[in-house]
C-alpha cells in the first residue's frame, strides 16, 4: 500500500510546472466571508498572514474563494481568529523565482505579515533541477524572513518516485532540515490529505478540487492557528529590514 501512495505521489504535482507562469501581480487579498456565521465570534486584531508558493497556494483550476489561502482564511475565522491572508502564489514558481520576487510581495503589503506560509519547491523537483539550488533558495527565502522576526511554515513536499532514490535521498530532507535550521513549523507533506482520494481532485488528476482543499485545510488550521505569533509577541516584533 506504500508503494501505492508513493506512486500516486507524482499525480497531484505533475501540472505545477504546466501552468502558464504570469508576471507577479502584486497580491490581493483572499475572499473572507462564510456560507455561515462562524461557530465562535471572531475577535482580536487582525492577525495578516502571507501565502507565498505556486500553484498549490494560487488556486489553479478553482473558483474565486475555493483556494487553500481562501479557506484557511474561513476556517481560522471560524475559529474565532480574526485573519486576514493574503494569497501570494504564482502559478509556474520554482524557489528561484519565488526568491526573486520575495522583497517585491514583502514590500508591496500594506501591513507586514505575522506568519508567512511557503509553497515551493514541486516545481523545481518536477524538472528535475538540482537539489542542491532548491535547498539554497530555500534556505535563502526562510533566512530573510526569520531575520525579520516573521515566524514561517513550511509546506513540504516529496519528490516523486520516477526520479530515484539518490534524487529522493538530496530533495525530501530538504525541508525538514530547513524547518529545523530555522525553527520554522513543518508540514511534512502538504498534499498528503489528498493522495489515493481520486474525488478530492480536480480532472486533471492532479490538482486538489474545492473539497480536497477543505481537506486539506481541515488538515493544516490547527497548525496554523499555533504558529501564529502570541498578540503580545506580535506587537513587540521589530519592523522588516529595509533590504
Amino acid at each position: 500500500m506504500r508503494l501505492v501512495r508513493l506512486a500516486l505521489l507524482a499525480l497531484p504535482v505533475l501540472a505545477l510546472i504546466a501552468c502558464d507562469k504570469a508576471t507577479p501581480p502584486v497580491p490581493e487579498q483572499t475572499e473572507s466571508g462564510l456560507d455561515t456565521p462562524p461557530a465562535i465570534p471572531v475577535m482580536g486584531p487582525e492577525r495578516t498572514i502571507l501565502a507565498f508558493g505556486d500553484s498549490l497556494l494560487a488556486g489553479y483550476g478553482l473558483n474565486d474563494g475555493e483556494s487553500y489561502p481562501a479557506r484557511l482564511e474561513q476556517a481560522l475565522r471560524a475559529r474565532g481568529v480574526n485573519a486576514r491572508i493574503v494569497n501570494a502564489g504564482v502559478s509556474g514558481d520554482t524557489t528561484a523565482a519565488g526568491l526573486e520576487r520575495l522583497d517585491f510581495t514583502l514590500k508591496s503589503q500594506t501591513e507586514r505579515p505575522e506568519l508567512v506560509i511557503i509553497s515551493l519547491g514541486g516545481n523545481d523537483m518536477l524538472r528535475g533541477l538540482p537539489p542542491k539550488e532548491t535547498r539554497q533558495n530555500l534556505d535563502a527565502i526562510l533566512k530573510r524572513l526569520t531575520s525579520d522576526k516573521i515566524k514561517v511554515i513550511v509546506l513540504g513536499m516529496l519528490a516523486a518516485p520516477n526520479l530515484g532514490k539518490d534524487y529522493a535521498e538530496k530533495f525530501n530532507p530538504i525541508y525538514p532540515q530547513l524547518a529545523q535550521k530555522y525553527g520554522a513549523l513543518l508540514v511534512p507533506f502538504f498534499l498528503q490529505p489528498v493522495i489515493d482520494k481520486p474525488d478530492l481532485m480536480q480532472q486533471d488528476h492532479m490538482h486538489p478540487t474545492a473539497i480536497g482543499v477543505d481537506a486539506i485545510v481541515s488538515a493544516t488550521v490547527d497548525d496554523v492557528a499555533d504558529a501564529l505569533p502570541k498578540v503580545n509577541e506580535a506587537a513587540t516584533a521589530v519592523a522588516p529590514s529595509p533590504n
